[in-house]
Order: C-alpha cells, then structure tokens, then sequence
C-alpha cells in the first residue's frame, strides 16, 4: 500500500504556519495560554471535522469539564454552578483569547471545596451509621441536582459514605461465614465490630485519596481543562501532558506488566475498557469488558476505595511487579459486587499473535484462526505481522484439508490498516478493500492488488461488541463482496475513524517554556466500498448471536460527542453471486431452540434492567435481602461457563512438535483448547460452516498458483 503522502505533506504545511510560535518566557501561565492557542489552532487546520468553537461549543464543553471536575456532585454547592454558568456560553472566546480566568476560578474553588470536604468525610465517620432507616440513594448522579447549603452537601456525603459502608459490610458479613465454615474454632465478629471496620477502612481510603489528591499540582487540573477542549472535537482527540506522553509511549511498547487490561474513566470509578489477550485479566475469565473496578488491594493489604481518583493514580495501583497480586473489587454489568485476585504477569507477545485450532465435526474438519489484533512492524519488514501469519495458517488449514475456515476476531481492537487490506485479499480476488476519506473530503480507495485467491471455500467471520477498527474493515469487506458470513453480536464497536499523533514541541520554532506535550487527534474516517462508514453503526452480523450485552449500548454509539454516521458514494466491486439466505435461516432457528443461547438471551435481559435500577436501599435487612435474591436469580446463569460443545480440537503438525518440545507451551495449547471447548458461539460458526458447504449456489472464485500466493513469505 502506498504512503499517504498528502497527509505527511498536511503536516509539513502546519509546521510552516505555526513557525510564529516564538516563546521565550518562562511564566507557568504563559505556557497555559501558548498551549491553548497551539491547540486551537492545531484542531482547526489538523482535524478531520473541526468543530466550530462557538456557543454550542461553548456549552458542550462546560457541561464536560464541570462533570469531570465532579461527577458524584460531592464538592460544588448550587451556587458554585450558577456563578460558573456565567461562562456557559463564554468559553469559546475565552478558549479563542487565552484567557484563563474560568479555569482560575474553578480551580480555585475546587481546591477550597476539596479541603472543606475533608472535615465533612471525617465527621460523617466518626460514629456509626443508623442502618435500620428505610432510605434510598439515587447512584444516577447524571439525574441529581448540586447540593443548595452546606448542610445539603453534608447530607449528600452521608449517604453517599452509608452506600459504600452498606456493601462493605455486605461483603465482610460473608467472609466472616466462609471462616467460620473453614474453622470451627474461628471467632465470628459482631455487627458492630464488622460497622466499625467498614468506616475505619473507609475513612482510610479516604485519607489515602486525599493524599494523592493534595500532591497533584495546577498542571494535572489544567490537563483535565484542556481535555474537555479537545474531546468536544471527538472522543478519540486528545492532549497528553509530557508526563501522559510518556507513559502512552509506554503502554506502546509492547511490554505488558501487570493485569494486562486498559482502563477508563467512568463517573466516579473506572471501566475495563478492554482486555489484553494472554494478560492475567483475560485468562482469569472472572472479569469482562464493562466491569467497573470500585476498590483496588495489594496482596493482603485493605484494599482502597477508587472513587474519585485520577485514572493515571488507579492505573499506578493496578500496576506491579510479576509475581504479586492485586485484588480488584469490581461491579459486573449484572450489578453484583466481586472480588477477583490477579497475579501480575508479562504479557508475552506470542499471546497477541494469530493461533489456529483444527475442529473435527461430522466426519469433516474446519478451521479457526484467533486473531487478537491487526499487528505489524513497521520498522521491521521482516517481523511477523498478522498478515503473513494468518496467511501461512491459512496454507497449512489447506494442507490438513479443512472444508471451512472461521475467522474469529472477536475482542480484537484493531490495529494496521495495511495488513487488514492485504489480509482481506487472501480471501477475494484483487479489488477495492476501504474507502479513506480526510479532512478535505478527497476521498482514497485502499486496494488488495494481488490476483491471488488464497482461500475460496466457506468462511465465517466471528465478531462480538467489541471488534473495533481495522476488524471492522474486514467484517465489512467480507460482507460486501459476499465473500462470507459475518456472525456474532448485534453489531461491532463503531470505530470508523483515524487518529494520529502530534508532538506540540515539533511545531513550534522557539521555545523555553519546556515541553508542552502532544496531541492525538482524528484525521481520517472509514468508509465501506458500499460507501457506509463503520462510525457508530459498526458491522451488524448476518447472524446475531446473544450476548450478555445484547440489549445495551456499547462502543462508539455509547460515546459523548462522537462523530456520526455517514455515507460517501460507494466504489466499484465485484459482489460474488451468492445466496446465503437458506444458512442464515437454518441458524437462526438452532439458536431460537439452542438452550445455552436462551440461557445467554435471558441473562443479558437481566443485566439490561439491572442496568436501569438506580435506586439502591441503605437499610441494610432491606440491603442484605435484595443482594441475595439478585445472587440467587443469576445463579444459574452459571451454567454459561460449564457449557461444553463436544466439538474435538486439535493442533497443526508443526504446533505438535512445539508441544512436544516445550511443556509451557503445551499447557497453553490445552488452556485454549478447553476454552474453545465451551464456546457456544464457535460451535454455531462450525454448524454454519457445515450449512455453506452443502450449498449448491456458492459462488467458487477461480483457483491461482500457489506458487504465486507463497512469494511473499
């Protein structure tokens, strides 16, 4: 694929324009406001659709930056707001000017509304809580109003404190049962000392929070500032302070210590963005995408209450050293509360790379090729990259004569366009693959140029909510050309769009105020060669399967300010001649009559309602009842996990003799092996596999030289 010389060429023509950013002062608010107008004017020539910065800017940005400051409405009074809402519609000029007299005032405020809030946690603590009140607490704080007075505030804290306090005890009532139940002779605590506890080891995590709280300096809170400019642009566009800079290096690199997981900010709590595969997270099988973790501990420590802190500090926490173990409180998207103990780990590369697995079923055999993510070395042509792997497991399914090939991508967040369009061609002949379409609207058609058809007979294409990017581009040209079936969630992630990385230092011809930092920002957008953009809609599956997720919104469409859906005119292709309509129906109706799938179906509805539950009870008999009858009501789903297929996996030739040689390896090898085991979708992928071939009007693209194909190793 050819270099996208316009966009270098873009870049060259930025630098020229912003060579007039001469700094030679050293003041820190000098260097605020040269970093606001570097900004400003950055978005304005760089990004793919550029926000006019106006009114509606204005209070788009407002709105994000008050929320971020306070989503738990613990610390600005009613009156706080309405003396910020001054500057609602002001923000664009300021922004426009460099003018930091809102972030003052706001900044200021916050740091005496944080330091009058010690006293209030501290007071609330110090005595027991009345836990036989009926009461309930909205834990919608989107839907709640800012406190009036200061006693209002301190209500507000008091209950918010008896929530966190009505779980803990929850959680310590039932350790003390499994102790008793493990040791006879094992002296079970009282109510009271168990209340005790909880609000000592709250008011702890408290004071730790404040610790960190009261070390960050001006230029943390002006980053969250600057952020709630950028994000009104996208979600995707964002400033990276120098110290974020380099830590998203980091992250980059490819060495992966710790849980093996990617977080974000989520409200008060955080949100496990997305799973590493191979990483201790993913292997656990106890957590998933969605979970929100709620307190985090070191080994046998006490574990301390997130709520509030900056991501980079609760990432700092989750982070360590091989070998130990961090224990994560989490909330699951049923809304029960678990503990789950990980024991850091490297993820190893090899664990990100493409695996393949043979399947025996019906005196046939199919392949499937787990694919993590679109991975490539630019720097380093003859480094593996996801292309040429899938492309010599695809040579040695064919060796082993498999009549079908599942393509499972799911969970994977993307990666190189490059080798997605290359990776599409193995699967069709030479043809138009995405369409790329930058800020000036010129529009570029990425093309697998090669003739050779690598594989021609049934394919299934795997995905799930969370097929994000590049795995969306192959979802999308496969079902365009219909070339397979696309099956799996209700549709994928929605990422339709390109950011790039911009060093701020680079563009500036002097400057003595020190580093100030980069920019990621969206410069390019997807489009299908049917013209649709994979932005919001994703790629709906031909066949949906249930999912725990099934009814709730998730990935891009879930996103403040994400850029819309659209269509472009369509470029010219080739559709192959095939009507899967008889094997979508044959799915359709094993899945209505599969009892793991209803089992699945029904789960995901409950999480769906738990969803909208946000009125939680604070007596605790009332409490306690209703967090066992929600136990007792998603007991069975854990039936889900025990599922087995009876499919019968194995490897390839060449993995054998690696099993043989390395009993690590081997051990992995079986690990897969029975996850693949219980995997219900698999099994419907090998059944529609099996339907494809007993399809007379599939369509058979002509055979090329092998020769040919095996060239580019």
């Amino acid at each position: 694929m050819k270099k996208n010389y316009k966009i270098i060429l873009a870049t060259l023509l930025l630098c020229g324009g912003l060579w007039s950013f001469n700094v030679f002062k050293k003041d820190t608010s000098d260097k605020d406001k040269v970093l606001i107008e570097l900004l400003t004017f950055v978005l304005q020539q760089a990004h793919y659709k550029p926000t006019e910065i106006n009114d509606e800017f204005s209070k788009t940005m407002f709105d994000s930056y008050i929320e971020s400051l306070d989503p738990s409405k613990r610390y600005f009074l009613e009156a706080d707001i309405t003396e910020f809402k001054k500057y609602r519609l002001a923000l664009d000029d300021l922004m426009l000017t460099s003018d930091l007299s809102f972030f003052d005032l706001t900044y200021n405020r916050l740091m005496k509304r944080m330091k009058e809030s010690k006293a209030i946690y501290k007071e609330v603590l110090d005595k027991p809580f009345d836990l036989n009140i009926d009461e309930k607490i909205n834990t919608n704080y989107d839907s709640i109003t800012y406190a009036k007075s200061a006693s209002d505030l301190k209500e507000r804290w008091r209950q918010q404190l008896k929530y966190g306090i009505v779980g803990s005890i929850y959680t310590a009532e039932k350790l003390e049962a499994d102790n008793k139940e493990k040791d006879e002779n094992y002296k079970v605590k009282t109510f009271a000392e168990i209340e005790k506890d909880a609000r000592e080891k709250s008011l702890k995590n408290l004071n730790d929070l404040y610790d960190i709280i009261d070390d960050l300096e001006r230029k943390d809170w002006f980053s969250i500032y600057i952020n709630s400019f950028t994000e009104t642009f996208d979600p995707h566009t964002q400033y990276f302070a120098p110290d974020d800079k380099e830590r998203f290096d980091s992250s980059m690199s490819g060495t992966l210590e710790g849980i093996g997981a990617r977080l974000q900010k989520k409200n008060d709590y955080v949100e496990l963005n997305e799973l590493i595969p191979g990483g201790p997270a993913w292997k656990s099988k106890e957590i998933e995408q969605g979970d929100l973790i709620l307190k985090v501990g070191q080994g046998a420590e006490e574990p301390i209450d997130i709520g509030g802190m900056r991501l980079d500090d609760v990432v700092s926490k989750i982070k360590g050293k091989k070998g130990t173990e961090v224990r994560l409180t989490v909330k699951k998207v049923d809304g029960t509360i678990k503990v789950v103990s990980l024991i850091r780990d490297i993820v190893e590369l090899e664990d990100t790379y493409a695996k393949t697995s043979v399947i025996d079923f019906n005196n046939k055999k199919y392949g499937v090729i787990h694919l993590p993510k679109f991975y490539i070395n630019f720097e380093n042509t003859k480094a593996r990259d996801a292309f040429k792997d899938v492309a010599l497991e695809v040579e040695r399914l064919k060796e082993a004569n498999v009549d079908g090939i599942i393509m499972d991508l799911r969970n994977n967040g993307g990666g190189s366009l490059q080798t997605v369009v290359d990776m599409v061609g193995l699967f069709i002949e030479k043809g138009p693959v995405v369409q790329v379409q930058s800020s000036n609207l010129r529009k570029q058609v990425l093309n697998d140029d090669n003739i050779a058809v690598q594989w021609d007979k049934p394919l299934v294409v795997l995905v799930n909510q969370y097929s994000a990017s590049a795995s969306e581009i192959f979802a999308a040209a496969i079902q365009d050309y219909n070339r397979g079936i696309v099956m799996g969630s209700k549709h994928t992630f929605g990422k339709g769009t390109v950011q790039n990385m911009i060093d701020l230092n680079s563009l500036m011809r002097k400057n003595s105020l020190g580093d100030m930092g980069a920019l990621k920002t969206t410069i390019q957008k997807f489009y299908r060669i049917d013209g649709g953009s994979t932005q919001i809609k994703g790629v709906e599956s031909d066949i949906v399967l249930p999912d725990r997720m099934l009814y709730i919104d998730t990935g891009e469409r879930d996103m403040d300010k994400a850029l819309p859906w659209d269509k472009i005119e369509p470029t010219s292709y080739k559709k192959l001649n095939t009507n899967f309509a008889a094997v979508i129906e044959a799915s359709k109706n094993r899945v209505k009559q599969s009892e793991q799938f209803n089992l699945i179906d029904e789960n995901a509805k409950m999480i769906a309602e738990r969803q909208k539950n946000d009125i939680e009870n604070l007596k605790y008999t009332t409490y306690k009842t209703q967090q066992k009858q929600l136990e007792d009501k998603i007991a069975k789903f854990k039936e889900i996990s025990k599922y087995n297929n009876k499919l019968t996996f194995s490897s390839l030739p060449y993995e054998n003799k690696l099993i043989a040689a390395d009993t690590t390896y081997k051990v992995k090898v079986k690990d897969w092996h029975t996850q693949l085991s219980k995997d219900v979708y698999i099994e419907e992928a090998v059944y529609v596999l099996h339907d494809l071939g007993t399809l007379k009007t599939t369509a058979k693209t002509p055979k090329k030289s092998d020769k040919k194909f095996l060239g580019i190793f």
